[in-house]
């Protein structure tokens, strides 16, 4: 037990011993808690320890949600520097998009930069969406064509471009007459979509050529809406397969480089085009994300009103059916302050446990979330449970705590503590 504390003091040293006693009269407040969560208070605690985890979990789960929809949909390479995209190209263009406006002579382009010796690398993409045939049925995959480099190994949609022939063979000098290849890179969620494995062949219903598994990569491509079954082959092969070898149509290209005077090349490289820097696409990214950050925000103020309430009504009954004990505590000399200090520490520590549970919940519901979507929709994350969203939910649930305590403090203050036990 705590001695009394005496909360008047006269000079600096009064000051240190009076803040030591509060700090002591915290402690005390933290084990009474603790007493109480196993005592006949317990199932109004535990109550309000549910409403707090509940508020938290929601909104754990929600921005969880939200940061998967705001998450990254460019096609992404390793080293990435610029992005080509048509004129008006933005997010939406450089995202996932079959049906946007196009670069042509995607072959040609993709020469020119890749003779340049400040260019690291540099290839023309072609996203298309086509049926292919596997041992369980037909399914749409998601093809990414590319031209992989000689000099360079990098990782396109998540996909190794190694295990392609370096270069287009099946283009050769303007036109479609080369060596096909049939080779096709897929990831992880394809081969398990189509029940095919590394060597397999698969058909391609829209065309009279088949295409031989050179590799299958534990990737993931990675959409808002969720990871997404992606096979990378060869530009001019894609090209072919879609009919788009009119124009040697392409999306957008992309370039890494190790010099920034690259950037005004690429400026009059092509007209009707625009370039788009790493740090420009994750501006705009931010700038067209209102939806995610909407959700994030409605799920913060729902969690703090519905907590603040909840915190503030179960701690108000306690506060009333513990009267008796503040009354005798007073009578041992805790004035008003170390009685506010004891309110507060019970709060706040009731909200920490609250905060605790509901982040540990929120992982769980962002697990359930996922395989809902991967259940229902056929996606496989849409949700995202980051280290941040533990800290975030603990602060949330210690804010639910500091803006709850007024009214237990003003429930504790109210009367004269020592009638009650004088009655």
């Amino acid at each position: 037990m705590v001695s009394p504390p005496t909360d008047a003091g006269s000079d600096s040293t009064a000051g240190r011993s009076g803040g030591r006693r509060l700090t002591s009269v915290f402690r005390l407040g933290v084990r009474r808690l603790g007493g109480k969560l196993t005592g006949r208070s317990a199932p109004r605690l535990v109550l309000s320890v549910t409403g707090i985890a509940v508020a938290i979990m929601l909104m754990t789960a929600v921005s969880g949600v939200a940061l998967g929809l705001a998450s990254q949909n460019a096609v992404q390479s390793e080293a990435v520097d610029y992005w080509v995209v048509p004129e008006g190209g933005d997010v939406q263009t450089i995202a996932v998009s079959t049906g946007g406006p196009q670069l042509g002579e995607g072959h040609a382009l993709t020469a020119e930069l890749a003779s340049d010796d400040r260019v690291r690398y540099a290839t023309a993409v072609l996203l298309q969406v086509v049926p292919l045939e596997g041992p369980e049925g037909t399914e749409y995959v998601l093809f990414v064509g590319a031209v992989p480099p000689a000099e360079a190994t990098p990782t396109i949609a998540g996909l190794p471009t190694d295990p392609l022939t370096a270069g287009d063979p099946y283009y050769n000098d303007g036109g479609y007459n080369g060596t096909w290849t049939g080779e096709v890179v897929l990831n992880s969620a394809t081969a398990e979509l189509l029940g095919v494995e590394a060597g397999e062949e698969l058909a391609v219903p829209a065309s009279d050529e088949s295409l031989s598994v050179t590799t299958v990569a534990d990737a993931e491509f990675d959409t808002g809406v969720g990871s997404v079954p992606v096979a990378l082959v060869h530009l001019s092969e894609l090209q072919a397969i879609r009919g788009a070898t009119d124009t040697d149509a392409a999306d957008q290209l992309l370039v890494s480089t190790t010099d920034a005077g690259v950037r005004d090349r690429l400026d009059g490289l092509a007209p009707n085009t625009v370039v788009v820097t790493r740090t420009g696409l994750a501006a705009e990214s931010v700038s067209t994300s209102s939806l995610p950050v909407a959700m994030a925000a409605a799920a913060f103020v729902v969690a703090l009103v519905v907590g603040v309430l909840f915190t503030a009504t179960m701690m108000g009954l306690e506060v009333s059916a513990d009267r008796q004990t503040l009354g005798t505590l007073a009578a041992m000399g805790y004035g008003g302050r170390s009685l506010t200090v004891l309110v507060v520490a019970e709060t706040l520590t009731l909200a920490a446990i609250g905060g605790v549970v509901g982040v540990g919940l929120g992982g769980l519901a962002t697990v359930g979330i996922n395989q809902g979507a991967a259940a229902v929709f056929g996606v496989g994350s849409l949700a995202v449970f980051r280290p941040a969203l533990v800290g975030y939910g603990l602060a949330v649930a210690l804010v639910i705590g500091l803006c709850a305590v007024p009214y237990p403090i003003w429930l504790s203050r109210r009367g004269d503590p020592l009638a009650v036990i004088r009655r």
